[in-house]
């Protein structure tokens, strides 16, 4: 079974706009796709990076003496590049979201396809599980979870429902989630509902949210003059905040002007948002998703 099919491979790659002497990083490893296609744009010279948390990803470390896979969360890129004696790089890519041997191992918890214990650690030596925040979170901690990261409308009536059920036996299992949750599930939209209740609890557990504001904040700093960064995103929660950071430097609001109107932003858009074709969403479901955008330091 292969691991992960990278998505818009060339297009990610080539939104580096790779030095063959520079240092680039890679914050999703995964399969390593996106990796291999860096290093065969690096002379001797070049360096690349690499992070993972989840610990099944080091079975994909490339040996390479110019590549270093740190098995860290990308939140804490700055810390680990400093560790290697890096201050500053030409280059992150990203491609954020679930890899395909994540999905497609049962026992991880993260696809609806599978009875699993509920899981979703993207590190499994994390503490905090589905199962935690299914369980003993508030109704009112579960509410928020469900409308900030699910987006879902009927997430109070879900909350209410979850607390109430567990009161009488805890809810363990993906399937006993879904009998608990059945009457949100209308038949011809249950794998959409289902998919949004999953990435709302998901998104809790791994903390992605935070990652990323944490990532795109530091890419600042470690990007040289000049560097890129290369982000690829699959829900809106996330390319909204790539999007806005890349125009204003911020995450919400509006940055403030100088006496002539102008304002100070760390990063330029380069060309438009980039989507996968009709032939790879094809060959790759999981690619129908994926927003690409690439942005140069200032």
């Amino acid at each position: 079974m292969e691991y992960h099919n990278p998505v818009l491979l060339k297009e990610t790659v080539d939104g580096l706009n790779i030095n063959p002497d520079g240092v680039y990083v890679d914050v999703t490893f995964g399969g390593g796709g996106h990796s291999r296609e860096v290093l065969k744009r690096l002379g001797d010279k070049g360096k690349l990076f690499s992070f993972d948390q989840d610990l099944d990803a080091l079975e994909n470390a490339l040996d390479d003496s110019r590549f270093t896979l740190i098995n860290e969360n990308f939140r804490y890129i700055k810390r680990f590049l400093r560790f290697h004696g890096v201050k500053q790089v030409d280059g992150i890519l990203a491609d954020f979201g679930v890899s395909s041997h994540q999905f497609d191992v049962a026992e991880r918890g993260f696809s609806t396809r599978f009875e699993a214990d509920l899981d979703m650690r993207m590190n499994q030596n994390n503490t905090l599980s589905a199962y935690q925040v299914v369980n003993e979170y508030s109704e009112e901690q579960i509410k928020d979870v469900l409308l900030q990261y699910g987006e879902l409308r009927a997430a109070p009536a879900m909350a209410r429902l979850i607390v109430e059920s567990r009161t009488a036996a805890p809810i363990v299992t993906s399937e006993q989630l879904k009998a608990v949750l059945k009457k949100f599930l209308p038949p011809r939209h249950e794998n959409k509902v289902l998919a949004q209740i999953y990435q709302a609890i998901r998104i809790e557990v791994n903390q992605e949210i935070e990652a990323l504001k944490e990532l795109l904040l530091q890419s600042q700093e470690v990007l040289k003059p000049g560097g890129r960064l290369s982000m690829i995103s699959y829900h809106s929660l996330e390319d909204r905040l790539v999007k806005r950071f890349i125009r204003n430097g911020l995450f919400e609001g509006e940055p403030v002007r100088d006496m002539y109107g102008n304002f100070e932003v760390p990063f330029k858009k380069v060309g438009g948002l980039i989507v996968p074709s009709k032939e790879e969403i094809n060959s790759n479901s999981r690619a129908r998703s994926a927003k690409l955008r690439i942005a140069e330091k200032l």
